[in-house]
C-alpha cells in the first residue's frame, strides 16, 4: 500500500504536459489519453500534478508494485518513453515569428501566424494558459485553403482554433463555452464557408458566449467556395 497518481481518463485531455513532467518516464499517451505505464517508476511525488491543466491527476493510497529507483536509472540510460497515440496533441505557444530582411518580401507575405498548437477545438484544452486574455479566431477548416491570405487577414495576433461542424462529430459549443467561461477572451473572429452546413461552427459560438455568461463580441467573416470574402 502506497501513494501512487491516478489519472482520471474523463479529464484527460491529451496534452501530453505530464509525459514531460514525469522525470522517471511512468507516464506515456495512450490513443491520445495519458496512462501510467508503470507503477514501479511512479515515485508517488507528483511532479506531474501541477503541469496538469485539466486537473486529470490526484494522488491514491492502493496497492501497487513499489517504487524502483534502479529500473528508473536504467531505463534512463536507454531511449526515452515515447509517447503512444497523438504526440502532436502536446499544448504549445509560440512566439511571433520575425522574417530577416535578407528573407525577401515574398518570404515575409507567407509567414505564419500561427500562435500556439493544437489548432483542433476537440484536442485543446480550455485552460491553456495561451486563451488567457487573447482575441480567438474559430475557423471552419476549408477557410485557409479557399482565402489566400488567411494568416495575414485572419490568424495574425489571435489564437486559432478549427474545426469542422459536419464532419466532427462533437458539440463544438460545450468546449468553446469552457473556453470563454475560464478566460478573459477580449473578442471572437469566426471565419465560415459560405456553404449552409458552415452555419454550424457560427452557432456553436454564439451559444458558448451566451452559456458562459460573458460579454463578448462576435464577428462572423463569410467565405465563398471560390476564395471571395462576402462580408
Amino acid at each position: 500500500m502506497r501513494t501512487i497518481i491516478a489519472i482520471d481518463q474523463d479529464l484527460c485531455t491529451g496534452c501530453g504536459l505530464c509525459v514531460d513532467a514525469c522525470h522517471e518516464g511512468a507516464i506515456a499517451l495512450v490513443d491520445g489519453k495519458a496512462k501510467l505505464m508503470f507503477e514501479h517508476y511512479c515515485d508517488g511525488l507528483g511532479d506531474c500534478l501541477p503541469a496538469c491543466p485539466t486537473g486529470a491527476i490526484t494522488f491514491e493510497e492502493r496497492m501497487a508494485a513499489p517504487y524502483d529507483e534502479a529500473a528508473v536509472a536504467e531505463a534512463a540510460g536507454a531511449a526515452p518513453v515515447q509517447h503512444i497515440g497523438c504526440p502532436g496533441a502536446a499544448a504549445r505557444a509560440f512566439e511571433p515569428r520575425t522574417v530577416s530582411e535578407n528573407e525577401g518580401a515574398q518570404r515575409a507575405e507567407s509567414a505564419s501566424e500561427l500562435a500556439q498548437w493544437p489548432v483542433q477545438i476537440k484536442l485543446v484544452s480550455p485552460s491553456a494558459p495561451y486563451f488567457k486574455g487573447t482575441d480567438l479566431l474559430v475557423a471552419a477548416d476549408c477557410t485557409a485553403f479557399a482565402y489566400g491570405a488567411f494568416h495575414r487577414d485572419f490568424m495574425a495576433g489571435k489564437v486559432t482554433i478549427i474545426g469542422c461542424p459536419k464532419l466532427d462529430a462533437i458539440d463544438y459549443a460545450d468546449k468553446l463555452t469552457q473556453i470563454v467561461a475560464a478566460n478573459d477572451i477580449g473578442s471572437i473572429t469566426v471565419a465560415r464557408m459560405s456553404v449552409p452546413c458552415c452555419g454550424g461552427i457560427e452557432r456553436a459560438v454564439r451559444e458558448a458566449v451566451a452559456a458562459s455568461g460573458r460579454s463578448v463580441p462576435i464577428s462572423v467573416r463569410t467565405i465563398d467556395t471560390d476564395g471571395a470574402l462576402l462580408e
